[in-house]
């Protein structure tokens, strides 16, 4: 068996984010979302997302955007819930078990994990 490469750069989460986002495009219980709910143009949409995980990864400070902001008007359109937060887990850590492995992608799994339960948090207790 091949040993795997951790998390080291800026295209290794370029990659590891299209191959996120063409599961989650194509999962009936989130994909709505993406496609219908608020469609994303994924040329726009992928380099954001990887600004957001290499700042968190990398520690290179790129991402500038509050993340928590994006999401609230798209739970206003379609609730979030702990179902769709499950989905989106799975498939992040689903993904990366497949490419990747080390230090920088336990971490991202933990930060993906501590991630969606604040924004589930956050969606449900606030009033937007």
């Amino acid at each position: 068996m091949i040993a795997k490469k951790d998390i080291d750069s800026r295209t290794a989460i370029e990659h590891f984010v299209a191959a996120f986002y063409e599961k989650l495009m194509k999962d009936e219980t989130i994909g709505i979302i993406f496609t219908t709910v608020v469609p994303i143009h994924l040329e726009k949409h992928l380099p954001v997302i990887a600004d957001f995980w290499e700042s968190i990864l990398l520690d290179h400070p790129v991402y500038k955007n509050n993340a928590m902001s994006v999401h609230y008007p798209i739970h206003k359109k379609f609730p979030l819930t702990q179902q769709h937060f499950d989905t989106w887990l799975r498939h992040f850590n689903n993904t990366l078990d497949e490419m990747y492995e080390g230090p920088k992608t336990t971490l991202a799994k933990k930060r993906a994990k501590d991630i969606a339960a604040l924004m589930l948090h956050k969606m449900n207790s606030s009033t937007i």
